[in-house]
């Protein structure tokens, strides 16, 4: 059995991490560069708090000229990449269900949470594929499974379907090398969600912990009583990238606290 150094094992890795300035994004570009990668990050803003040590892409990877920016860049730059964690996710179209969501609300949340993706697996798989070599991570949600119907729909469809396609890329890629994986994480205790708590708190006059209890109780329960917190979740996503991952391919991983109820 080939004996790995854990603290050193990505070094010489190219990594890039998208939506990397903060979050569970932020905590996967950190614990790649801990294990020895060459770690790049990019979101539409710089980072509130600046890590010379990552390389920071500033670009709107919900339209198609932001995800060629990042890929013209990264090649430029370094001729290659080894890892990408598409992490990039986001929603905000308004609660209501789907009679009040527009198209707009519907293709604007498809661009950033799977046309993204989508492109830059296209913009950086062919120099993997050439070297017989990468690691492709998906960040997906477990409201691919378990969709928030009332409020998050045109969100939990576009994860299902990032679910739906990381396993078919997956398959076409395996024989050549490249692993291509999907994390779906439930809820993670961010700042944004921090923040989000506290104005729950607020408009229903109550304390944060009962906010935090509701939408526990919204999800249908958090069994391990707590939102996950970014560095668990990078924490996973640093061994599925590392040597030691080196026969998971076309899997999904669910980092929930055991919130999906079924198998």
């Amino acid at each position: 059995m080939e004996q790995f150094n854990f603290n050193n094992e990505l070094s010489g890795k190219i990594a890039l991490v998208t939506g990397g300035t903060k979050g569970a994004g932020r905590a996967i570009a950190e614990r790649l560069l801990q294990a020895g990668a060459t770690v790049i990050i990019t979101a539409r803003n710089a980072p509130e708090e600046e890590n010379k040590r990552l390389h920071f892409i500033p670009a709107d990877l919900s339209k198609a000229e932001g995800s060629q920016k990042v890929v013209s860049e990264v090649l430029s730059a370094y001729g290659r990449l080894d890892i990408l964690v598409n992490n990039l996710g986001s929603s905000s179209t308004p609660a209501g269900g789907f009679a009040v969501l527009s198209d707009e609300d519907w293709e604007s949340t498809l661009q950033a949470n799977l046309l993204a993706p989508v492109r830059l697996d296209r913009g950086f798989l062919p120099q993997m594929v050439d070297r017989k070599s990468g690691v492709i991570i998906h960040i997906a949600s477990i409201q691919g499974k378990l969709p928030l119907y009332d409020s998050t729909l045109p969100y939990a469809a576009a994860k299902a379907a990032l679910r739906n396609y990381s396993k078919s890329l997956s398959n076409g890629v395996a024989p050549t090398g490249v692993r291509v994986l999907t994390v779906s994480p439930g809820w993670i205790n961010t700042t944004a969600s921090e923040a989000w708590l506290g104005e729950l708190a607020r408009n229903a006059n109550s304390t944060v912990e009962e906010a935090q209890q509701g939408v526990m109780d919204a999800l249908g329960g958090i069994p391990f009583g707590r939102p996950a917190q970014p560095e668990e979740v990078a924490e996973f996503v640093g061994f599925l990238v590392s040597p030691r991952a080196s026969y998971l391919t076309g899997t999904e991983y669910i980092i929930d606290g055991g919130t999906v109820p079924t198998v």
